[in-house]
């Protein structure tokens, strides 16, 4: 006889259960079997000890639960609340928004639990592809931006793989390794931190610390966030591109290569951090710090030695033919010279070195065009006084060398005239005429690189005006900052502010530009009354005085400006060296020397000195900086010398024969 029980199914809501015969009850509706009611009905065969006691002989049923019925309404309820709890589960197992539980917590958490593996994975994971994002945008505003060769995009994804494989940051044993390492740096009794809040779930070492925070820092330690820069700057070398690290260095400062803003466009690609990997991504992308120039420099040089890349020297040609450029030199004139010495010397200081303490490799290449125009402009000292003291009577005697009379200096200085005849007599007029011709190109050059000197001063494209410092703060120092809530009332005062800046700017641009008109004409009239009298009195000086009131004005001149340069020379620790007297070699060059007194001092002439200065402001580099690697590479060259002086007066052995003799 089939058995009928009245209760609610947990499936469908049926009230009605049949007895399937086999010790089980069944919903008349769905079929589904009741889990927690079972007929357990026995015969006297089927007698069994349980605890130590006997069932009765007379056969009986016994209910494991009798549950009272439950209402239809909680078991809807019931039914929806799994199914909200399984949806749950499947969006935090792909990745969900981050909103949070979609029910109540009164009925208990929807959110599975995490694993060790969980956290370390997931954080290993968004750090390297954080980190590799960076890498691509960065090469990406190389090529598009700053007309780079799209050969880097090909280069930086090979040698970024390579990194994270001698790093080994990707294996199993990683994050056991750290943890371990963390727990054995530790010396003596330490007391053990407690864990609070959303933090107690999180796993921890021995001591107590977060395990997240430990792999955070190891994979900083390992791959650092410049690292990025490195690669790219690396990339650039290999590529043969003229991109130096000060390049890298102030694009990144003025926000036109992604760093210290690319958080912003980590998060957009990658999302949102999960659960399992509770960090920021302003605080894992985000640098504290810019790197230094011979940081960058070293770091990629020790990127290419982890991974075991050759890299060639510097492209010499490209990057002197931009310093030349910079410095308004004439390229056809220097630059092939330059390229000789390049390649006859090959100093091993052009290749890139992960050492923090070795000259930079741009230091190398403006110390070869600095000895090279040395060599061409024949800058030993003298020249600069020359140019100072007579540089108006020297520039008209090499204009006008066929002319009636023109002007030379004696070895005081003092300006002298000598007429076309005594020079036409002259048996050695065509040295005079070269040595003039020497002198007035170390003029023009000496006189470029004073002029160019003030202009050198590397500046920031934020430094332009408030409007662009202020969208520089904006989109950089500040980037991803925005108040809590919105405040009109805020907004609203910071227009009034910026509107009454542009009108008191424009303001005064117009009084200024009045101030100006009023003094023009102001000028032009009182010149009109006086013009007449000055012109005759500075006629009547002229004729009478011939060219000593000039030669005075000149002398004035050239003495401040002399108490200016050594008082420049003064502040780098270098001494000036008076022009030398009755030269016996002319065409000797001059190699410097420093001396420790307490400190070093350099001692050298004015010429070298404005040669010095504007190349190394230039590199970016200090001017003993700029001077010692001159001295490193004259050195080179004096060494080169000596060894071909060597083999070329080696005699050979008496036992070769007639012809190797001969």
């Amino acid at each position: 006889m089939t058995e009928k029980i009245q209760r609610c199914c947990e499936v469908c809501g049926n009230l009605s259960f049949d007895d399937g015969g086999d010790g089980f009850f069944y919903c008349t509706r769905c079929g589904s079997q009741a889990v927690d009611i079972m007929d357990t009905g026995v015969d006297d065969d089927d007698l069994f000890n349980v605890d130590g006691g006997m069932y009765s002989t007379s056969q009986r049923r016994q209910y494991c639960q009798v549950s009272q019925p439950v209402p239809i309404s909680q078991v809807r309820l019931s039914q929806h609340l799994e199914t909200l709890k399984t949806f749950d589960d499947y969006d935090e197992r792909n990745g969900d928004d981050g909103v949070g539980p979609a029910v109540p917590s009164d009925f208990g958490s929807s959110q599975i639990s995490l694993t060790y593996t969980d956290y370390y994975s997931e954080i290993r994971l968004r750090y390297v592809m954080g980190l590799q994002a960076m890498i691509q945008m960065q090469c990406k505003t190389l090529v598009e931006k700053f007309n780079v060769s799209p050969l880097i995009v090909g280069l930086a994804g090979p040698i970024w793989l390579r990194l994270l494989a001698h790093e080994n940051v990707l294996s199993d044993e990683w994050a056991d390794n750290v943890i371990h390492e963390s727990e054995s740096q530790t010396q003596g009794e330490t007391e053990l931190s407690q864990p609070t809040g959303s933090q107690k779930t999180e796993p921890h070492n021995l001591i107590g610390k977060r395990a997240v925070t430990i792999w955070h820092k190891s994979l900083r330690n390992l791959i650092p966030l410049p690292c990025s820069l490195a690669i790219s700057f690396l990339v650039c070398h290999v590529a043969r591109e003229a991109i130096l690290p000060t390049d890298i260095l102030k694009w990144t400062l003025e926000g036109k290569l992604p760093y210290f803003a690319a958080f912003l466009e980590i998060e957009k690609q990658l999302g949102p951090p999960s659960r399992s990997c509770p960090i920021s991504t302003s605080r894992m992308f985000r640098p504290i710090r810019t790197v230094t120039l011979q940081k960058l420099e070293s770091l990629a040089a020790s990127i290419a030695r982890k991974i075991g890349l050759e890299l060639p020297s510097v492209n010499f040609h490209a990057i002197a033919a931009r310093y030349l450029k910079h410095l308004s030199l004439p390229v056809e004139k220097i630059l092939p010279q330059a390229c000789q010495v390049y390649e006859w010397s090959m100093p091993p200081e052009l290749y890139l070195s992960d050492n923090d303490s070795r000259l930079p490799s741009r230091v190398c290449v403006m110390s070869i065009l600095i000895v090279t125009m040395r060599i061409l402009y024949d800058l030993n000292g003298g020249k600069w006084e020359l140019i100072s003291s007579c540089s108006n009577n020297l520039v008209s005697a090499v204009e006008n060398g066929a002319g009636e009379c023109g002007f030379s200096c004696n070895a005081r200085g003092a300006v002298t005239e000598e007429d076309s005849a005594s020079r036409d007599s002259d048996p050695h007029d065509s040295t005079s005429v070269l040595s003039k011709k020497s002198n007035y190109d170390a003029s023009k050059l000496l006189k470029i690189l004073e002029e160019k000197y003030n202009e050198l001063s590397d500046t920031y494209d934020f430094s332009k005006d408030l409007q662009s410092y202020l969208l520089y703060c904006k989109n950089v120092v500040f980037a991803g900052l925005e108040p809590a809530y919105d405040d009109h009332e805020e907004e609203r005062i910071i227009e009034d502010f910026w509107d009454f800046y542009q009108s008191h700017k424009a303001d005064k641009a117009s009084e200024d530009g009045k101030t100006d008109s009023h003094t023009g004409n102001h000028f032009h009239h009182s010149g009109s009354r006086h013009g007449s009298n000055s012109t005759t009195k500075e006629n009547e000086n002229f004729r009478d005085d011939g060219y000593k009131c000039k030669m005075s004005r000149d002398d004035g001149d050239s003495n401040a400006a002399l108490r200016q340069l050594k008082a420049d020379m003064n502040e780098n620790r270098f001494v000036y060296i008076s022009p030398r007297k009755n030269v016996k070699k002319k065409d000797g060059y001059i190699r410097y020397a420093r001396k420790k007194e307490g400190a070093y001092l350099y001692a050298v002439h004015a010429d070298y000195y404005i040669l010095l200065r504007s190349c190394a402001k230039v590199a970016q580099v200090d001017v003993r900086t700029m001077h010692v690697g001159v001295l490193a590479f004259e050195k080179r060259l004096e060494m080169l010398e000596k060894r071909i002086d060597f083999c070329l007066c080696k005699r050979l052995p008496d036992d070769f024969c007639e012809f190797c003799r001969d």
